[in-house]
């Protein structure tokens, strides 16, 4: 088939079949992240190349790489900015841009006015082990004009996935047999020389590194033989620093025929009892339809709100009709909830966040006062 031929819109069959697997089935790291993908997906390796290479040049993938888990491996906090009308696109230009550290960048608003409502920029923020987020959300409520911010680092992490594609189909309230576990966000130690691979391993795989050896470049440019990438790499995986090896679609800006992945995301606030923080969580993240979800404490700017969670989808009312299934699933669990509201997501720029501490202090030194 003529490059020029491939399909790459992703509800094409062969493709929304491929990217049901690709985009979080592929948990830890594997030698053979394409073969693996092949395997599930019941097609030949070289197709699932030819498929993922196409979407990737077409940008209906923007990127394809190995996650990491970054609260194993850097302080990161979901963090709510207070700004100026006027100084809000400049502000999310600026984290977009040339913060970084700063990954999701979303502006998020409400259907009506309520606790929280002026907090309109959201984005994530990691920073390198042993370094501040206090001291780099200031520097950054510096340089945009922010008003105030608000840190909200995960005490805990009951989903965290993506699989548009898969959760297109699924039905309201649909849930897995048993209540998520949380993981914990405790850094890991590592030493340099696994520091040094995953280093290069987590970078996005160029469209020539979409093949059946991805990993071979890798381990040249960390300066190891392929055994031992593969050594360390599992190691890495061992401490469970290591995500899901995954492509990801471009969910928010539709593609050059109009076509969109997901129209609506909502970010869901949840206050429960103080204690039942954890039980809340694993009743949460086991609904299927949740591609994160956290124990986070929003504090008295949002209503003291501890459980928050994310949802996609193409239809509004639907999301709500999700997110209706999950409120009436944590009555018949007994788990009270005292406030609960949706932030929807409107224009976002999303990249991976930076965790390397020597790239940190030379953005210090170059914005410093």
């Amino acid at each position: 088939m003529s490059e020029s031929s491939v399909p790459v819109e992703h509800d094409d069959p062969i493709n929304a079949r491929i990217l049901a697997v690709s985009e979080d089935k592929i948990g830890g790291f594997t030698e053979t992240p394409f073969q693996d993908i092949a395997e599930q997906a019941g097609l030949e390796l070289d197709v699932v190349i030819e498929r993922i290479q196409a979407m990737l040049k077409a940008g209906v993938i923007r990127r394809v790489r190995q996650t990491l888990l970054a609260t194993k491996l850097a302080s990161g906090a979901l963090v709510a900015w207070k700004l100026p009308d006027e100084k809000i696109d400049d502000a999310f230009a600026f984290m977009s841009n040339h913060d970084p550290f700063s990954g999701h960048v979303v502006l998020r608003s409400t259907d009506r006015e309520i606790s929280g409502s002026d907090y309109k920029l959201w984005t994530t923020l990691k920073v390198p082990q042993g370094e501040s987020l206090e001291e780099h959300a200031n520097v950054l409520k510096r340089l945009v004009g922010a008003d105030d911010f608000l840190l909200m680092p995960a005490h805990g992490v009951f989903a965290l996935g993506v699989g548009h594609v898969r959760r297109k189909s699924l039905e309201i309230g649909a849930r897995y047999d048993e209540p998520a576990q949380m993981m914990t966000t405790t850094p890991a130690e590592l030493n340099d020389e696994q520091w040094n691979v995953l280093l290069a391993l987590k970078g996005e795989l160029t469209i020539d590194e979409v093949c059946a050896d991805p990993w071979s470049g890798r381990a040249e440019l960390a300066g190891v033989s392929c055994e031992k990438f593969f050594e360390i790499a599992k190691q890495l995986d061992a401490k469970k620093v290591i995500g899901r090896f995954s492509t990801f679609l471009e969910h928010v800006k539709p593609s050059e025929s109009g076509k969109r992945v997901t129209r609506f995301n909502g970010l869901f606030h949840w206050k429960v009892p103080v204690g039942r923080e954890e039980e809340a969580g694993a009743e949460i993240g086991r609904h299927m339809i949740m591609t994160h979800a956290y124990w986070r404490e929003g504090g008295p700017q949002f209503g003291g709100v501890n459980i928050m969670g994310v949802v996609h989808g193409t239809e509004k009312p639907k999301v709500l009709e999700h997110k209706a299934a999950i409120d009436q699933h944590l009555a018949e669990a007994g788990i009270p909830v005292e406030y609960t509201n949706v932030f929807w997501g409107g224009r976002s720029e999303i990249k991976p966040s930076e965790i390397s501490p020597i790239v940190y202090r030379e953005w210090h030194a170059q914005h410093a006062e």
